[in-house]
Parts: C-alpha cells; structure tokens; sequence
C-alpha cells in the first residue's frame, strides 16, 4: 500500500476540526482521489484539555505550533490559525523554509505578506496552496489559476464575505436598520462578537487583494485596495434601491484598464436582473470576465467548517498527487508591474441620497454643486411634502468621476438645507 501523507495540523479551531472531520469520515473518498491515504498525524493547540467534539489520542500533539511545522514525520503542514502577523505567520514561514507544502486558509496572511512568501515557496520549490482562503468551498483560485489560465483576465468581481451579504439581505427582505439585523446576525454566528474585520469590509478586501494578483499576474498589493464597508447603509436607502431597480450589495471588484489595475470594496447598487444581485444570505459569489470564455459566475457557501474544510482537502490532494502551479500564476520572474489605479480616477454612475429641509431653492442649489463640477444627472425622486421639515431626496448621476463626486459632497454637505452628510452609493453595472 502507498504510504498516506502525513498531516501536521496547526490550529483546532472551527476551520481545524473541520479538516480533522472530513478527512476521517470521507477517508476512502479522500485516498481514492488522491491515490493514497491522507491523515493527520500531528497537532498544535493553545489548550489540550478543551473537548473539540473530535477524538484526538494517538495525534502527535505540540504546544508550540512551530515546533510542528518542523516535525520530521509530517509531510504537509495545514495552519489553521489565522491572522495577517504571530504565530499563523511564523508557522508558515517555518514549514516553508523547512521545505515543507504548506496549506493556508488565512487571507489576511496572503493579502499582507502573500509576495514574500510565494517567493520563499518558489526557493524551496514546494506549494503554497490557499484554495480556502477566499470563498469557502468555492473553488475560485483554482479557476483563476488554472481552469481560466489561457485567458486575459479584464474583471473579477463578487460577494466575498457572508456577514455582509447576510445583513443587506435581511434589511432588504425585513425592512430593518443595520444594527438590528447585525445583533441578529451575531446570535445566530454568522458575525464575530467583534464584526470590524466583516462589516467595514477589510475581510473582502483581503480576498479581493488575493484574488486581483491571481486574476493579474502582479504581486499580491492589499495596500493599493480602496475599502469602505457597510455600516452607513441604512434602511432608507435599501427602499430607494429597490424603487430604482437596484439592490445593495458589498462587492469587491478588479479590473484592469489601460492606466493599470484597480481595486476596491465597498457597497454597490447592481441590478436586481443581474445573476449577483439574487445570491443571498451567507453565500458568496464571484465573477470573472476573460477575452475568450466571457463571463463565468461561481456561487456557494463562502464560510463555515464544511465549505473551508472542501477546499483545504482538495489543495491536500493536489499535493498527494504531486500537483501544483506557482502560488501567483506565475513565477516571481513573471509577475507583471502594473500599477494601481487610485480610487480618485474611479468613473461611474452614482446614487446620492440628501436629507434636506423641504424649502423653496433647494435643489436649485444642489444641482447648481453638481454643474460646476460637470456631474449631469439621470434621475432625481422625492418623496414626502413636508414645509419646513427634512425629507429625502435621490439623484442619480450619469458617468463621472470620483473625485467630482467626492468634491460634490462636500460643497453639497455646506448647504444650509442639507441636514447631514450626503449618502453615496456607487452604481455598478451587472
């Protein structure tokens, strides 16, 4: 019989068990794929004593998760820890520099040192395989890596984080303000205790930053990401959304033009008839536009033990089966030098959304903002008479840039009318 691969674990938390599980309980399925058996033979966690809900005896077990990246016995070392800095970052670099195949669930890792460490792969001509770092179980990165490999990339665009796309989707379909559907989403363990990393949208922007230096053969640059995320998104704005044939989603979009690559986070009106615009919940999806397969959409679960579990042992059996692609595509030498285009030369439509005193003069005076600085309108609603009292206008402007944009709310934001800050959603297109 083929000797297994050896696995050394680093991390037994939700994504760590989750391995554990699927390996065991779809071992013959695993070994038929990957021409052997694959199981973990070693494991790193903070506290021995804690029950995981998993057997754990006969596992070599370390207390510095290090140490286990540098087990003479394990063949592949899988961390599970997480975090863009300390120990997830150490055993990493660790098992790399021991020559060892490394499997990482960890974006943040990937965004922030992702270059240094497909180089330190490439020296020890070993992988460094993160399918489950960006989308769960969606096999995205290994679309963008091979299936999709003969193509010249333009687009990659989706819903990369399931919080979000939970909370839009339960204040659209309830009619409720962020902060309710939040503590419902917190309850239920869809958001952290702390939802920073979700709801303000670094989490996506970690993915979108993987995702663009795959789709583009550049080196990964989390720095150049333009991230906003969703807390100013109200339930207001969700109505008018729909009134206008919208929705409201957080997208993370690349695209390449010929000034270079842009890439940003942040809340998009796309249209309900767009495919993206019905993926709901806590699922994520992810688009990518290539000269010669067009679009292609990939959808599925993008969190959880189950969907992350998939993908770390599919890049398992990649590495049983001795399978493996640069970790950007391409090898360092390869990597193009394309530069990133600030959000400021941003051009598209735009949603602004004003809280005004119902006055005579009013939107002579906004409009008279949007003029000097070239913005020209497609549409405007208002809703509610009320002399004297604040209501709610929307404009919806043609293609312009962002910094007219950005210099429109804040002259617009002086007006003695407007009651507070404009709201600005960007419109992207299906």
């Amino acid at each position: 019989m083929t000797r297994p691969l050896s696995v050394a674990l680093a991390g037994l938390g939700t994504v760590g068990v989750g391995v554990l599980t699927l390996l065991r309980q779809n071992a013959d399925i695993v070994a038929a794929h990957a021409g052997r058996p694959v199981v973990v033979t070693a494991v790193s966690a903070r506290d021995r004593s804690r029950d995981r809900g998993v057997p754990l005896a006969g596992l070599r077990w370390y207390d510095d998760a290090v140490a286990l990246a540098a087990d003479p016995e394990a063949d592949v070392v899988v961390e599970a820890i997480g975090g863009a800095e300390g120990t997830g970052r150490a055993v990493v670099e660790a098992a790399l520099a021991a020559g060892k195949p490394v499997v990482t669930a960890n974006k943040a890792l990937l965004a922030v040192h992702g270059a240094a460490l497909g180089r330190l792969a490439e020296s020890r001509g070993v992988p460094l395989a993160f399918e489950a770092a960006v989308a769960g179980g969606i096999p995205v990165i290994k679309a963008l890596r091979e299936g999709l490999a003969g193509n010249r990339l333009t687009r990659v665009a989706g819903i990369l984080n399931g919080t979000c796309n939970y909370i839009l989707s339960g204040m659209r379909e309830r009619g409720r303000e962020f902060a309710e559907v939040l503590a419902e989403a917190q309850k239920l363990g869809y958001a952290e205790a702390d939802p920073t990393l979700d709801v303000d949208g670094i989490d996506a922007a970690h993915k979108l930053a993987i995702l663009a230096a795959l789709a583009f053969g550049r080196p990964v640059d989390f720095d150049s990401v333009f991230v906003e995320g969703i807390r100013q998104i109200s339930a207001l704005d969700i109505a008018f959304a729909g009134e206008l044939g919208y929705r409201i989603k957080l997208l993370g979009i690349a695209r390449r033009g010929e000034a270079g690559i842009e890439t940003r986070v942040h809340p998009c009106m796309v249209p309900q008839s767009a495919p993206i615009a019905r993926v709901d919940g806590v699922f994520n999806a992810v688009v990518a536009e290539g000269d010669f397969v067009g679009r292609v959409l990939l959808e599925g679960r993008g969190a959880g033990a189950g969907p992350t579990a998939s993908a770390v042992v599919a890049d398992l059996i990649d590495i049983a089966c001795r399978r493996f692609t640069p970790v950007w595509s391409v090898g360092s030498a390869a990597l193009s030098g394309l530069p990133s285009v600030p959000m400021e030369a941003h051009v598209g439509p735009y949603y602004l959304r004003l809280m005004v005193v119902d006055r005579p003069g009013v939107i002579a005076d906004v409009t008279a903002v949007l003029r000097d600085l070239g913005i020209s309108l497609e549409s405007m609603l208002q809703r509610g008479r009320s002399p004297g009292e604040a209501v709610p206008v929307v404009l919806v402007t043609h293609e312009t840039r962002e910094a007219a944009m950005n210099a429109a709310l804040t002259r617009i934001a002086e007006l003695d009318a407007v009651l507070e800050r404009p709201m600005l959603i960007r419109i992207e297109p299906a």
